[in-house]
Formats: C-alpha cells, sequence, structure tokens
C-alpha cells in the first residue's frame, strides 16, 4: 500500500507574483541592431520613401514614355536644373511668401471668431452658422468672385488663402475649448486665475491639441489651395508661383519639369509638417504628456 505524501499548504506571505518584483530589478534582453533602428522615425520614414521612388523609377522604366510620366531621376535632374539655373527657387519663395501671409491672415481671423464664440452665446451661434455655410464650400469655387473684388494678382490669391484656413481652424479651436473639463476649470480658478492668465494657464494648454490639428488642416488646405489658384490665375506682374511654374511647364510639354514642381510641393509640406509642427508638439502637447 502506498501513501500520499501531503504537500503543505503555501503561505500567502512566501507566495510573491512576477509582477511584484520592482521594475529595478528586471533586466530587459538588449535591443537588436535591427530593433534600434526601427525605432528610429525618421529612418522608417526615409526607408519608405527609397522604396516609393525605387516603384516610381521602375515603372516610368518600364512604361518608357517621358511625356505620360518621366523617370525619377529625370525629375531629380530637372529639379536640380530649376534651382540651380532655373526659376524654380524663386517660384517656391514667391508661393511660400504668399502662403505664410495668408496662412498669418486666416489665424488672425480665426482668433478672432472663436473669441467671441467662447465669450457670448451669439458669437457661438455665429461661429455655427458661418462654419456650416462655409466650411463646405472650395476655395476655388470662390476664386470667380476673388477675381471680381480684388483683381488678378496677389489680392485674390489671399482672399481664398484666408478661406481656406479661417474655418477649419475656427472649428477645431473652438471645439478645444469647449472640451476643457469643469474640472480643469474649477481648479485653474481655485487658484485665483482669471481672464487672460485662466486663459493661458488652463485653456489653451489644454486645447491646444485641437488647435494644432487645426493648424495642421489648415496648413493643408492653404498650402492645395495656392497651388490650384496659382494654376489658374498665379501670375502677375510678370512672376508667379509654382503653380503657375507647373502650369507653364505642361502647356510646353516639359514634363520632367512638371514633376520637378510637384516634388517640390511635395518636399516643402514634409518640411513643413516633418520639421516644424513636430517640433511644436515637441515643446507642446508631448511635453505636457497630453501625446505619446
Amino acid at each position: 500500500m502506498t501513501t500520499t505524501r501531503a504537500q503543505p499548504a503555501e503561505r500567502p506571505e512566501f507566495v510573491r507574483d512576477v509582477g511584484d518584483i520592482p521594475a529595478d530589478l528586471v533586466i530587459e534582453a538588449p535591443l537588436t541592431l535591427w530593433e534600434r533602428v526601427y525605432r528610429i522615425d525618421v529612418i522608417r520614414q526615409a526607408t519608405l520613401l527609397v522604396v516609393l521612388a525605387a516603384l516610381w523609377q521602375a515603372y516610368a522604366v518600364s512604361l518608357d514614355n517621358n511625356l505620360v510620366l518621366p523617370s525619377f531621376t529625370e525629375s531629380l535632374t530637372a529639379l536640380w536644373d530649376g534651382f540651380i539655373s532655373g526659376p524654380l527657387l524663386a517660384r517656391a519663395l514667391t508661393s511660400v511668401r504668399l502662403l505664410v501671409t495668408g496662412y498669418a491672415a486666416g489665424i488672425a481671423a480665426a482668433a478672432v471668431l472663436t473669441l467671441l464664440a467662447i465669450s457670448t452665446r451669439v458669437g457661438s451661434d455665429l461661429l455655427n452658422l458661418l462654419t456650416a455655410m462655409f466650411n463646405p464650400l472650395p476655395a476655388i469655387a470662390l476664386l470667380p468672385i476673388a477675381l471680381l473684388w480684388f483683381g488678378l494678382g496677389a489680392g485674390s490669391i489671399l482672399f481664398v488663402l484666408v478661406h481656406a484656413v479661417l474655418w477649419p481652424l475656427a472649428l477645431n479651436t473652438h471645439a478645444g475649448f469647449r472640451g476643457v473639463g469643469e474640472t480643469l476649470r474649477l481648479a485653474g480658478q481655485s487658484f485665483g486665475l482669471r481672464g487672460i492668465r485662466f486663459a493661458v494657464k488652463i485653456l489653451i494648454p489644454a486645447a491646444f491639441p485641437a488647435i494644432l490639428s487645426g493648424l495642421k488642416i489648415g496648413w493643408a488646405f492653404a498650402w492645395r489651395t495656392l497651388i490650384a489658384a496659382e494654376l489658374v490665375f498665379g501670375v502677375s506682374s510678370g512672376s508667379g508661383g509654382l503653380g503657375w511654374f507647373i502650369f507653364e511647364n505642361r502647356n510646353q510639354l516639359e514634363i520632367p519639369n512638371v514633376f520637378a514642381g510637384l516634388l517640390t510641393v511635395i518636399g516643402l509640406g514634409l518640411v513643413v509638417e516633418g520639421v516644424i509642427f513636430r517640433a511644436v508638439e515637441r515643446v507642446t502637447i508631448r511635453r505636457w504628456g497630453m501625446q505619446r
């Protein structure tokens, strides 16, 4: 006859869960070289760009039709020549100058409307009504009216740029302010914050993710509206921007130059998104712990 030896009961004070081990005592396996490289955002994005460029080059070579799709290398050569000895740099500076002016004017107009909206019920109703009316309206549809009011030139372009920036920015900013929790408002008021100090210390930081989103959307709308407007009437006093550069070269069947202009538009967009807005995110909402 065999007997089974009874196991002693577990004593709770000697039972340890793995989750109870302090974090500083847990030894993680070192990352491989591939894992370290993969965690760098710039390298991942650059790799994707290289893959897209390779696909473009392969398809263009197989197509073998320069008028339909020039190769990536031909477009890069046209881009280099346009900046070094051609008018591409001057055209890009013209577009950027108009864009910055219209963007700043749109931000100022959005700030005024948002201030009215958060101050009074009538201002809120006015902003909601105007955004419902004009936000779905494409800025390019206002070109005929802009021509009648401001003539052929920079004034018409600035008008449609302000329209492109104003409504998405005002809508996002107003939504951000309305989304600030009552607990946070009461906490600020309990510390004696009132007026401008209350807005700077509490409202703006809490609403800044929505504000920044509106700034990004407004920038994208303004950039594509500018190029479309310049394609239509973007020349004045013998000079034009990137849209006019693309239009001229399309008429002359200089398709590599057309793609050089498009690459310039894309490159400027990547710089603003990947450098300027990323830096703003890093020193604001990421630093405040509002975004990972």
